[in-house]
């Protein structure tokens, strides 16, 4: 008991410091600009560098791979200023705060220093926080991870405030949010899990034992199990929240199973009956906290009835109007303290990593990944396991590569999507893997 709540003292302590570090957007600290990265000496160079650090030339990865050096320039494409017509902004997006605090680094004119240009999107220093009192310090012989970190710099290596980071614009905060409004505009659906949105992004960085010493241990399940506790933390928290989780009489349904009603009216849908709230109610986009049932199994067992039944009377609720509000309050403690029990738990082992695959599989063929948000989840997680699985030894990548390919194509158009073929793929996923143990 002693150690169980000397671990949870610890994980709280861990969240409390990841809350308390404003992200690099509302940071103090003067923005410098990209121009101050770029010099061939630090990290504009052309090549790598022998025996260096880090890789040297993060810039031209970046400028040249990475979508976020051009999410300024969306704004000006012809759909954006479409959009900002229908909301009625009297400014176009590129002028515009609502845009701008995602497709860059919006911080006030006053903490813009000389060489700062807005144009240049999401830059170094809206992911590393302003490096004004870092920028020389970092470069230093004896410099250390902890040293930068005391001088501005933002802790990307954290997994919690990676997500946290990433998750302000990816999934939206109380400051900046893409409500129904704006998606009935005409932007993107918010679509996003941590590890997956990690793998495809441009490594600009390489994992060796010098980073591991400076930063610690890089874990792409744990990654995975925070970002799903985060968002579906995030999606409860907006929810619950006066000013977004209603637009007039109605709650937001940004919040929820978009195809519950975005589908043609011949199109008669098949429901499960332990997940689905019934014919004609909407259901709450419970993708991450489907995910987090299986992270919850494995790092509090004794937990997860407990928690299972709470996913339960939450979307019961919601469908009923039975004090739904009440019962979100408390499903957000539960992912809270799910949050904590992962931030403190042991490595994830490869047991565990099986453990939950085994269970995303088993749950989605119970039919729980009815939605097309949920299967869409369920298939970033599954990808990301199997890719895993494949690089530990634990499965042949090429045995189940045939068969991941199909699952991944069950989900490649939500209008398309249909749950049975979604299923049948995942029963021939999972028959590959098991094909495919590696001995």
């Amino acid at each position: 008991m002693k150690r169980l709540l000397a671990a949870f003292a610890l994980s709280a302590a861990l969240c409390a410091s990841a809350a308390d570090a404003p992200l690099p957007q509302y940071s103090h600290d003067q923005t410098l600009g990209v121009a101050d990265c770029t010099n061939s000496l630090c990290h504009g160079s052309a090549q790598l560098w022998k025996d260096s650090r880090v890789l040297q030339n993060e810039y031209l990865i970046w400028s040249r791979r990475d979508k976020h050096a051009r999410t300024y320039a969306v704004l000006l494409n012809a759909r954006s200023q479409q959009i900002a017509k229908k909301l009625g902004l009297t400014q176009p997006p590129q002028n515009a705060s609502q845009c701008l605090d995602c497709h860059a680094h919006n911080v006030p004119p006053a903490r813009r220093g000389p060489k700062f240009i807005l144009s240049d999107g999401i830059a170094c220093e809206s992911c590393h926080g302003p490096a004004e009192r870092w920028i020389r310090s970092h470069v230093e012989p004896n410099a250390t991870h902890a040293q930068n970190l005391a001088n501005g710099m933002y802790a990307t290596s954290d997994d919690v405030q990676r997500a946290r980071l990433c998750m302000s614009c990816h999934l939206g905060t109380a400051d900046k949010f893409v409500d129904h409004r704006l998606i009935a505009a005409g932007h993107p659906r918010l679509s996003f899990e941590l590890d997956t949105f990690m793998q495809i992004e441009p490594q600009h960085f390489r994992i060796d034992d010098d980073w591991v010493e400076r930063k610690g241990r890089w874990d792409t399940t744990r990654a995975w199990a925070v970002g799903q506790a985060m968002g579906a933390a995030q999606l409860l928290r907006t929810l619950v929240d006066n000013k977004r989780g209603h637009a007039g009489l109605f709650p937001e349904f940004s919040l929820f199973d978009c195809h519950a009603c975005h589908h043609l009216m011949s199109d008669k849908r098949d429901f499960h009956l332990r997940t689905d709230v019934g014919l004609g109610r909407a259901r709450l986009n419970d993708s991450s906290l489907l995910m987090l049932r299986q992270i919850v199994a494995r790092v509090d067992a004794a937990g997860a009835p407990r928690f299972d039944a709470q996913l339960d009377r939450l979307q019961r609720a919601i469908a009923n109007g039975d004090d739904a509000l009440a019962q979100a309050r408390v499903t957000l403690q539960e992912c809270e303290q799910a949050l904590a029990r992962i931030v403190a738990y042991r490595q994830f082992s490869a047991d565990d990593l099986r453990a939950m695959f085994d269970g995303l599989l088993e749950q989605g063929l119970n039919g729980d990944y009815s939605s097309y948000q949920s299967a869409e989840q369920a298939t970033m997680a599954v990808q990301s396991m199997t890719d895993l699985m494949s690089r530990i030894g634990v499965v042949r990548a090429a045995s189940v590569q045939p068969a991941l390919t199909r699952l991944l194509l069950s989900v490649a158009d939500d209008e398309q999507f249909r749950p049975q073929a979604f299923q049948g793929a995942l029963r021939d996923l999972r028959a590959a893997v098991h094909a495919g143990k590696q001995k």
